[in-house]
């Protein structure tokens, strides 16, 4: 994913939260689930795929970051082990925060990076219930043109286009909650509206935002 402003507002690059930045290749496993939670990350560059599996229930994708996200912070709220794995989704550099480092962050009063990390932890679990309300109210071409923005972070405000990783159509029909068949469907649909566009990634054009609110 290409580069762009954190959406923790205090701060762009990341440093000021600390920790060490390690780099990861296409596909490479970042964590586990069920492993030791002691750590939370943020992406500096690239993406990562987030899937969680149940017992004798195959993996599901619950959720694809990019940069400026960050993951592995249900550790904050005392969970000792990982809820899902995490793959990266293209070659990505990510930095590793200590838990220690973060709670202690969170307990300054007044200070920029605390506010903005309270603000994004909020929007984080306001994306969640969306996202389930998606999932009861919203069409299935609805529920991908809003993955897709979100994806491209053009749901409000944002640039006329912005390119990330082309994903799977089973990776996006698993976040979706439909079949593949009608993930090729859509996605060709969106493509001769002129909605997104295919030049080595994946064009997600602002104008996406009319499927929501027309069908």
């Amino acid at each position: 994913m290409k580069r762009k402003d954190s959406h923790l507002g205090g701060f762009t690059s990341g440093a000021s939260l600390g920790g060490k930045v390690s780099h990861y290749r296409n596909k490479q496993k970042i964590y586990k689930q069920g492993a030791p939670a002691y750590t939370l990350f943020y992406i500096q560059e690239g993406g990562v795929r987030l899937t969680t599996q149940t017992k004798n229930q195959p993996s599901a994708v619950t959720a694809i970051l990019g940069v400026g996200d960050l993951f592995g912070d249900i550790c904050l709220a005392g969970y000792p082990l990982r809820m899902s794995t995490a793959v990266a989704l293209t070659a990505s550099s990510i930095r590793t925060i200590q838990k220690t480092k973060m709670l202690q962050l969170l307990r300054q009063k007044n200070n920029e990076t605390s506010n903005s990390l309270v603000a994004y932890l909020l929007s984080s679990v306001k994306k969640y219930q969306d996202h389930v309300s998606d999932l009861l109210t919203s069409t299935a071409e609805q529920r991908l043109a809003r993955v897709l923005l979100r994806l491209a972070h053009l749901e409000k405000d944002g640039a006329a286009m912005v390119e990330i990783p082309v994903l799977s159509h089973q990776v996006l029909a698993e976040m979706v909650g439909t079949t593949r068949p009608r993930i090729n469907l859509f996605m060709n649909r969106f493509r001769k509206m002129g909605f997104i566009d295919y030049d080595g990634g994946l064009e997600v054009r602002r104008s996406l935002r009319k499927v929501l609110r027309n069908l």
